[in-house]
């Protein structure tokens, strides 16, 4: 019998967010959910990342409602977020009961997968979120952020693996959030975890470097179960390889694949349409869709590479994109090799355009980078350059241990402190994530109802 590969279509969350900085609101892609929840994908990847912060910050959506919404219109797929740990959704640690009713919401609102991953691949920063998912009841995806440096060896996934499968992991996926695994690293690295572990695999990976259909292929061949894509129009680039042409690919090769062809055709009409409008407004730059090998160098991921162009446009310094990508492995390496994705990816990428725009290295260092040299966001996979981490830190020690084991729990006081203004846990945990952001959404939430009222009593 052929074996079968699944899919979870990116467009909802990753192609957009590697594409056009996750500014893709619910009603442009409302149209297709139904469509989407009909074509037999394995999962539809819909939540988490940045989504959560654009909708607050620039989409004014409450992304709880989003999910709701999402969920009501596509009963028959699994919806897939994704988690970072201990750092949910923002950017630092937050306390064990902030993940825990997080994780509880999350699936209460309608999410099936939570694929949970830690920048570091520090499995400390994972344990909390994979439990309370499971407790939940749904699928824990332990997750690889997959890199390459000295000190990354196939040896050592093998063990976070196995790690991951004893927190509860109902699958493995493999994520390379920079395009720069190659068609036999994929099949080495997918043949021994199935070697060690017997657990679904999922591989994502990005079309950056030009290598994702064949390293798709051949880690379909070493038996990878699940593959991530992108519906054609919201492909290539910096975005997943295309869902249509990896679903023939396999057909042709003898997999068995259940996606429906009359349906992708009709998702990928519809988001022609609105991809065509992102180019023209200009939020879609030609520069994501385009091959660049030099990835294999720098391994900024998808996500990175549209912040990293953006902040130098805001800066007037787009002169300099070659300088602060050549900057970026330099940092990398200085921080200990930490994997290239939310949050280290926008630590390194910030750093290393200080770095070039200053004219000098570590002049000038965010919280962030200090909080990471103090060994707040967990155990590095090789030590922090000692004069650059001396340099920022002073006479300062490093911590070691569990960073969230030292922060108070936060959900019960902020339930007081919000009391007549959150509606919800869920309002309370959107404080929490991002405070500033919450307080401005409530009181446009407000204003938007009072309006609303206002208007009914007129048209009465």
């Amino acid at each position: 019998m052929a074996k079968k590969v699944q899919f979870v279509e990116t467009v909802l969350r990753d192609a957009n967010q590697s594409l056009i900085a996750t500014r893709l609101p619910y009603d442009k892609f409302e149209p297709m959910l139904e469509t989407i929840d009909k074509a037999g994908y394995y999962a539809a990847e819909c939540w988490g990342g940045a989504t959560f912060d654009v909708c607050l910050r620039y989409l004014h959506e409450d992304p709880w409602e989003r999910l709701r919404k999402i969920r009501a219109k596509m009963p028959n797929t699994k919806l897939q977020m994704l988690l970072r740990g201990q750092n949910v959704l923002g950017y630092s640690h937050y306390p064990d009961d902030f993940v825990k009713l997080f994780v509880t919401k999350a699936v209460e609102n309608g999410m099936d997968v939570i694929r949970i991953f830690d920048a570091l691949n520090d499995v400390k920063n994972m344990k909390v979120a994979m439990e309370a998912t499971v407790k939940a009841g749904a699928i824990a995806s332990g997750t690889i952020s997959y890199t390459t440096s000295p000190v990354h060896t196939h040896k050592k996934y093998v063990e976070m693996v196995k790690e991951l499968k004893e927190m509860g992991a109902a699958t493995i996926c493999i994520k390379d959030m920079a395009g720069i695994m190659g068609p036999k690293e994929a099949y080495d690295l997918v043949s021994a975890i199935k070697d060690a572990v017997d657990l679904p695999i999922d591989l994502h990976t990005h079309s950056t470097t030009g290598l994702a259909f064949m390293t798709y292929l051949k880690a379909v061949e070493a038996g990878v179960d699940i593959i991530d894509t992108a519906i054609s129009p919201f492909s290539g680039g910096t975005s997943q390889p295309a869902t249509e042409t990896m679903a023939y690919a396999l057909r042709q090769l003898g997999y068995e694949v259940d996606l429906d062809d009359a349906c992708t055709k009709k998702i990928a009409d519809y988001f022609k349409g609105v991809r065509d409008e992102y180019i023209k407004d200009g939020t879609l730059m030609p520069k994501s869709l385009t091959t660049d090998t030099q990835c294999l160098t720098y391994q900024v991921p998808g996500g990175m590479l549209s912040n990293l162009l953006s902040q130098l446009k805001q800066m007037n310094a787009l002169d300099r994109f070659d300088e602060a990508l050549l900057e970026t492995p330099k940092v990398r390496a200085d921080m200990g090799y930490p994997p290239l994705v939310t949050p280290t990816s926008q630590m390194v990428g910030v750093q290393a355009v200080r770095n070039v725009l200053d004219g000098e290295r570590y002049k000038t260092v965010s919280k962030e980078i200090k909080a990471y040299c103090r060994g707040e966001y967990g155990t590095t996979p090789a030590p922090i350059n000692p004069e650059i981490q001396k340099k920022i830190l002073g006479d300062e020690k490093p911590m070691t241990g569990r960073y969230a084991d030292t922060l108070e729990p936060i959900v019960d006081k902020t339930r007081k402190q919000l009391e007549g203004v959150a509606r919800s846990d869920e309002d309370v945990l959107s404080y929490i994530a991002f405070p500033n952001l919450a307080e401005k959404f409530f009181q446009e939430r407000k204003e938007k109802e009072e309006n609303t009222a206002t208007y009914s009593i007129v048209e009465a």
